[in-house]
């Protein structure tokens, strides 16, 4: 696994962390396993989601047609997150690698559906934003 797919994973751990218990992500680092620049990339994600999570929920909500922000499964709505960070950002990773990557990571912890929910909310924030014609 490369080092950015698992700062993606550490990165929807501490977010996940932080939706269910509450608690401030800084402290996940500490015990979570992974290489020095995969946990230096997870908290970069972090960071830039928490810093942006207005914008980035605004857009989540709106691509999300008949799906409410706060009744998506905790996993799924910060695979969206994490990767609509990314989207917001194409000068650091094409939207297509964003997408594909928010895809795998949600086939390894989202449900049946995940994958496929995931890929088209992404394709709509992606063209919102402009990362993808």
């Amino acid at each position: 696994m490369g080092v950015r797919r698992k700062g993606r994973e550490l990165a929807l751990q501490a977010l996940y962390q932080r939706d269910v218990s509450g608690a401030d992500p800084e402290g996940f680092w500490e015990s979570c396993e992974g290489s020095k620049e995969a946990r230096a990339f997870g908290r970069e994600l972090v960071v830039g989601v928490l810093g942006e999570q207005g914008r980035i929920d605004e857009l989540l909500a709106a691509a999300a047609d008949h799906w409410r922000l706060d009744r998506l499964p905790h996993v799924d709505r910060n695979i969206l997150r994490v990767a609509t960070f990314e989207l917001l950002r194409p000068a650091d990773v094409p939207a297509t690698v964003a997408i594909d990557e928010a895809i795998e990571i949600a086939k390894r912890f989202g449900g049946g559906e995940s994958p496929v929910f995931v890929n088209g909310v992404l394709d709509q924030v992606a063209i919102v934003v402009g990362a993808k014609a």
